[in-house]
């Protein structure tokens, strides 16, 4: 009797051992699973860089590049849809890998996140009302001028900082910013400078875009990565890379051939 319990135990001991051993590979595989994702934030509302097509799928220049660094890292890309403000928390949190929304390298945002090396630059313009007598950004740092911006953006930054005479109004969404223009509500939009373009390209006969810098520097555009995450090595030797054998050149040709075209003809610096 002894030696059969001894043997029953011994199997049932077995069997729990197997089923362990299972467990453990089946979360090992799932852990390899998990680590091929690449997760990767972007608002889509920002065309021709982050958008959706008709059909809700992501589209547009940063989907491409991130599902071209995605294919060489050897991981599969998941576009995540996050409202601009909530892109940086989701980021810090691990929600997400990476960032790449045409987001501006700011020291400030540097205190929180890295950034990859910049792909892209770019300088702040504007979309003046065509009956607000502003030509210059001198026009709009007036008491009585009204300017829009984007809350969080580059825009929304300098206006705070060098136009302390206009009365800044401040929306969530750069459409609500680009119909204020339309209405004469606002004289003006800053924001970047082929979002000027594109938004003047459907509203000509309301307003006017002042597309030549005034800014010092340019605004440089980076990846933003969590901090000391050994990713951004590998992102920088992909931006490389892609600037060297010309997939941004493939980008700019497919989504922004009349912008860099009106962009050459203003000699005005293009973005990649």
């Amino acid at each position: 009797m002894k030696k059969l319990l001894i043997i029953m135990f011994s199997s049932i001991l077995a069997l729990i051992l197997a089923g362990c051993g299972e467990k453990e590979k089946e979360q090992k595989i799932e852990k390899k699973i998990e680590k091929k994702v690449l997760k990767v934030g972007m608002e889509l509302a920002y065309p021709p860089f982050e958008m959706s097509d008709k059909d809700g799928t992501p589209s547009g220049v940063s989907v491409d590049f991130a599902k071209a660094l995605g294919k060489s890292l050897g991981r599969e890309v998941i576009i995540e849809n996050i409202a601009w403000d909530g892109l940086i928390p989701s980021l810090k949190t691990g929600k997400i890998d990476l960032i790449i929304s045409s987001m501006t390298i700011t020291e400030e945002r540097k205190k929180s996140i890295d950034f990859s090396i910049p792909y892209a630059q770019s300088s702040l313009a504007i979309l003046a009302n065509k009956d607000s007598g502003v030509s210059s950004i001198n026009d709009l740092n007036v008491a009585g001028k009204k300017v829009a911006v984007k809350k969080g953006s580059t825009g929304h930054i300098y206006a705070k900082d060098n136009l302390p005479n206009a009365e800044v109004l401040v929306f969530d969404k750069e459409a609500a910013c680009v119909l204020e223009v339309i209405q004469g509500k606002a004289d003006g939009f800053i924001y970047d400078q082929l979002t000027i373009y594109k938004n003047y390209a459907k509203n000509m006969d309301t307003t006017i875009p002042l597309l030549q810098s005034f800014q010092e520097d340019f605004e440089y555009w980076g990846v933003a990565i969590k901090k000391n995450n050994p990713l951004k090595e590998q992102v920088n030797e992909f931006i490389k890379q892609a600037k060297d054998d010309g997939t941004f050149d493939t980008f700019a040709d497919k989504y922004l051939t009349d912008a860099k075209k009106t962009f050459d003809e203003l000699e005005i610096p293009f973005f990649f």
